[in-house]
């Protein structure tokens, strides 16, 4: 028996689970805390590496004295973590700024003056671009790439950067500070778009670190997603509650380890993810990119096999915008449910009992109203900080059910864009596993396989697939397991939705005019958005 506890480190706060593991993986326990997220005005998106390490400390002792399970029983700890932040650190593992998140979109100039220049396919240099591509299989074409984060530091905090030692993702900010050791998992390493994927050569490619000013003593050693990173110091454990030497796993990021928690590991897997972000990933056995539509084969956890990834910027943070400034006002929707608004963690339970009572009895289509999600720009199928969310086709007949309605079926129609985009380059699976926040709901599962045209399956604990993956693993990494092959029969399914033809038509309309609505309002959105320097 295997006793792990598992953080998933996500945007707005940080959840903890206790699982046990034997012949099957158990959810013992789990709690919540949540912390800041930082949008400045100049595009920028930080948080503090302190309040996440509060956050890990508080919950790993709330969740021990919860169960009968000792320190001296846990076997190991894990990650699921938000990708592609950025945090400097110096020799001793001090963070020395607030960490940027995955979501930080100010190096605009930085990124415009290493790529704009020359012959450019998708606003990026032709010769760094195919460069990139033979080295990587894919490119730091967004703004929010970690690269161009590094490059802002140096270029506007000088004397910040000349202290930095070593340039880290978020759960290797917490590796290090449990076990002092600086180490980067293979799916991390490979976010920065500085990992050669090339067979043989896999590692920091030093050619790519010179195109991009990169010092390679920044970047930390590489390890496996399932390799012992070290274990707790006494400092660490006495902080945590947890007992020294406790082996510390690498884990891996939201993206890789999600589906593994969803049962997605077999070649041709399809999962679909709504968070705080939302996404769509199919298992692959070989690398892809479409640079035009922005989604790469990334390296996952798996040797051998990768998740060709389309990510859309909010999802979740919709609901939480439905939640502030349309459901919680006038109409009274919660007033019968005076804890709605007392965690971000209860955001989705208390939503979604709002969709099943009210939202469910909207036609599907809400009325021709149509909502875009792109509530801090968006990735995927096209890059723009600049996109931003609109309500289309308001008549006077048009209430907040129905506005509430287009919101949700606003981010499905984007799911469905990304599904779409991804379906013209690998094969993906006719059956959909959904996780996330977003499929607690069976109006919005539903509404996901009427809007996609596609069967979609839940399973247990579906908020808590990150932390499962991470879990599953410590199970592979332990030999508890004999491989990622032998995982999706530890992960059942829970539900099945079939799409309805009917509502399927009202939807096809709607999606068509959907995918319109940002080409037809590219310029006014940068004329209305554009940061001025």
């Amino acid at each position: 028996m295997l006793y792990v506890i598992a953080y998933d480190i996500g945007t707005t706060g940080l959840k903890t689970c206790l699982f046990s593991i034997d012949e099957t993986i158990e959810m013992i326990a789990g709690t919540y805390s949540d912390y800041d997220l930082y949008i400045l005005e100049n595009g920028g998106a930080e948080q503090d590496a302190d309040q996440w390490w509060e956050a890990m400390c508080s919950t790993t002792k709330e969740i021990m004295s919860e169960t009968d399970v000792t320190p001296d029983m846990i076997d190991g700890i894990s990650f699921c973590s938000q990708m592609q932040g950025m945090v400097l650190v110096d020799r001793e593992g001090r963070a020395l700024r607030r960490p940027m998140s995955y979501m930080d979109q100010r190096a605009v100039r930085e990124m415009k003056e290493c790529q704009s220049h020359g012959i450019r396919i998708a606003g990026v240099n032709v010769f760094k671009l195919l460069k990139s591509l033979k080295i990587t299989h894919a490119a730091s074409t967004s703004v929010k790439d970690p690269v161009w984060k590094y490059k802002w530091v140096q270029k506007n905090e000088p004397e910040i950067f000349a202290k930095a030692h070593k340039w880290l993702d978020v759960k290797e900010y917490l590796i290090a500070r449990c076990t002092d050791r600086f180490v980067m998992t293979r799916d991390s390493a490979y976010a920065t778009f500085l990992y050669d994927t090339r067979k043989g050569r896999e590692g920091w490619n030093e050619s790519l670190c010179r195109m991009y000013g990169v010092d390679p003593e920044h970047l930390p050693e590489i390890i496996e997603c399932t390799d012992v990173a070290g274990g707790l110091t006494e400092k660490a454990a006495s902080e945590l509650g947890l007992a020294p030497g406790t082996a510390v796993y690498g884990g891996g990021g939201d993206a890789t380890l999600i589906g593994v928690g969803a049962g997605c590991t077999r070649t041709g897997a399809t999962h679909i993810y709504s968070g705080t972000s939302g996404w769509v990933g199919t298992v692959i056995d070989r690398q892809k990119v479409d640079i035009v539509s922005m989604i790469a084969g990334i390296v996952g956890a798996q040797s051998g096999k990768y998740n060709y990834f389309a990510e859309m910027e909010t999802a979740g943070k919709c609901f939480q915008w439905v939640k502030e400034h349309l459901a919680l006002d006038e109409i009274g929707v919660y007033m019968q449910k005076t804890d709605v608004a007392e965690s971000r963690e209860s955001l989705y339970e208390s939503l979604y009992d709002y969709l099943s009572d009210t939202v469910a009895k909207v036609p599907p289509g809400a009325g021709g109203v149509i909502f875009t999600p792109w509530l801090h720009g968006n990735r995927c199928p096209f890059e723009d900080p600049n996109a931003a969310g609109m309500f289309f086709n308001i008549r006077i007949e048009t209430g907040k059910t129905e506005m509430i309605r287009a919101v949700l079926e606003g981010i499905c129609y984007h799911l469905r864009w990304m599904l779409e985009c991804e379906s013209r380059k690998v094969q993906t699976s006719d059956t959909l596993r959904f996780v996330g926040g977003g499929a607690l709901s069976d109006v919005t599962c539903q509404m996901l396989a009427d809007i996609t045209g596609r069967t979609v399956e839940t399973v247990e604990n579906t908020k808590d697939t990150g932390s499962m993956g991470a879990a599953l693993l410590v199970a592979v990494g332990s030999g508890v397991i004999g491989g990622f092959d032998d995982i999706d029969r530890l992960v059942p399914v829970k539900d099945r939705f079939v799409p309805d033809p009917d509502a399927g038509k009202v939807y096809d309309r709607n999606y068509s005019v959907f995918v319109q609505l940002y080409r037809n309002n590219k310029k006014n959105f940068a004329m209305l958005n554009t940061v001025h320097e």
